[in-house]
């Protein structure tokens, strides 16, 4: 039986903070937050209500329309956000712990999560700074610039896996733009969010612009979704919960990001690397406890070396350490949530009859309480099957056989979802010839997910709706309004001026 850390000087409630100050919810609502490793309530959380998020959306919509932060220069708002990721850096072992207690994860990934949020805010200062716009010119006659300006108040709703950093991803982008923003965070995972406003704070954000309120999808959630305050909302989250959104934003036709569930294939070809194919494919559903969006939860492999690949896959998911998410040595830690916990041991136990087990099926040995699954395998997945078609969002991972490139591909987009999918091949043509072929939002070839936040990040199909990281993401959070300056005579066709009667 392994032991269970508990941080030191843990918040008993977690307040909303709403224009510079944390309150309570006007109802008195508050609800539970659970370890996962013991599934006892260590907090409550203030539970935000419609009138609480009228209050945060007028403190943000008063930060915008009455405060500076709209008006700076981009170097100036770029200053505040380095002195933010100064401030994540330095707190960094600390926002690990907080955040592998709340969720589950293991310490050594929530470590890199909490140093990729510092860069996000290191990333976005950079890139407003050097952001440029189009201006045309028709010599002599006009010229058409475009004038850049951020939209208003965002509402940001975010996921419980890798929360902090995720928070950071939409907080990043939207307060660089100028936006203002209302965050409302996953209820099973609000802890770290919690530090964002002492984080700002210090740094030197105005009041107002930044707005916290906890509760649940159904009524804070919903509730900033369709307020008439907030013409923008980007989302991360289950592809369910999205066309739920889909649907409130349309009545107010805001704008919207949606990043939203997957069923990533990784395709592994006979003349792969089959040592890096297996370590990237191993690290790619089990990392994060298998609680990422962009898992290749699905391992489709050529036929001469599909026995090999199994036999070796399973093997070493069999040696995955499971235990304690505070010990390093950990490299599956807790299900964040016992809820969360059911859903995937339903998809284990099915998957016992749509595949052949070779890895885990249950709960690991020497760890009888807390939300623990063990890396699990299946083997020889039908196409139909659900543990093949439907997200599971755990650490459990399909492996089917492929006998060409054309059947690869066809069961590559054989789901409903489009985010990720990880090619593995020597052959370069038929690499570029299957990425660009393939339904997905973003590629790696011969890689597991290494971010370049550059580039654009969403999917296609069921797996989101627009596409963030890099300039896409101020385009975002900014108008992009055209202006045409006219530098000559104009010579318009003259209305009203022929007399009536003549031709």
């Amino acid at each position: 039986m392994t032991t269970h850390h508990v941080p030191a000087n843990l918040p008993a409630t977690l307040q909303h903070h709403i224009g510079g100050a944390p309150a309570d919810s006007l109802s008195g609502k508050t609800f539970d937050v659970l370890d996962p490793v013991t599934n006892e309530p260590y907090a409550t959380a203030a539970a935000g209500q419609a009138e609480d998020v009228d209050r945060a959306v007028a403190a943000a919509r008063k930060a915008f329309v009455d405060g500076p932060w709209p008006h700076l220069a981009p170097r100036a708002r770029a200053k505040i956000l380095n002195r933010i990721a100064d401030a994540v850096e330095r707190q960094d072992a600390r926002l690990a712990e907080l955040e592998t207690f709340d969720t589950g994860l293991p310490i050594t990934q929530a470590l890199g999560q909490a140093q990729r949020a510092a860069e996000n805010f290191r990333f976005f200062a950079d890139l407003v700074v050097a952001q440029s716009d189009d201006t045309y010119q028709v010599p002599g006659r006009q010229l058409n610039y475009v004038h850049r300006k951020p939209i208003g108040v965002a509402g940001l709703i975010t996921p419980w896996n890798t929360p902090f950093m995720l928070e950071s991803w939409k907080l990043a982008p939207a307060l660089a733009a100028g936006c203002t923003v209302v965050l409302k965070p996953a209820e099973f995972t609000p802890l770290s969010a919690s530090l964002w406003a002492e984080i700002f704070a210090g740094a030197g954000l105005p009041d107002g612009v930044f707005n916290l309120v906890n509760g649940f999808g159904e009524e804070a959630g919903d509730a900033l979704v369709k307020h008439p305050d907030v013409p923008l909302i980007s989302f991360t989250g289950e592809s369910t919960t999205g066309q739920t959104i889909f649907r409130n934003c349309a009545a107010g036709l805001k704008g919207m990001s949606m990043e939203l569930g997957g069923k990533s294939p990784a395709v592994v070809f006979a003349d792969a690397d089959l040592d890096a194919a297996l370590d990237s494919t191993l690290f790619g559903v089990f990392s994060l406890n298998g609680e990422r969006c962009t898992a290749g939860s699905r391992i489709l492999v050529e036929r001469p070396v599909y026995e090999e690949f199994c036999s070796r896959f399973a093997e070493r998911a069999r040696k995955i350490v499971v235990g304690d998410p505070h010990d390093p040595a950990t490299e599956v830690g807790a299900l964040v949530h016992p809820e969360h916990h059911a859903k995937v041991m339903s998809y284990v136990e099915l998957g016992r009859s749509e595949g052949t087990l070779l890895a885990g099926g249950g709960r690991p040995e020497g760890l009888p309480h807390g939300n623990y699954v063990a890396p699990t395998v299946f083997a020889d997945v039908a196409p139909d099957a659900r543990i093949f078609q439907e997200e599971i969002f755990g650490p459990v991972v399909a492996l089917t056989p492929f006998d060409t490139e054309d059947e690869a591909l066809a069961l590559a987009n054989n789901t409903r979802y489009g985010l990720a999918a990880y090619l593995w091949t020597s052959n370069l043509e038929r690499a570029h010839r299957f990425a660009q072929s393939v339904e997905a939002g973003m590629v790696w070839l011969n890689s597991h997910n290494v971010r370049d936040l550059r580039t654009p990040f969403g999917g296609v199909k069921a797996s989101g709706l627009g596409q963030e990281g890099g300039y896409r993401s101020l385009d975002f959070y900014s108008h992009q309004q055209a202006v045409h300056v006219t530098l000559g005579p104009v010579h318009t066709t003259r209305f009203g001026t022929v007399q009536k009667g003549q031709s």
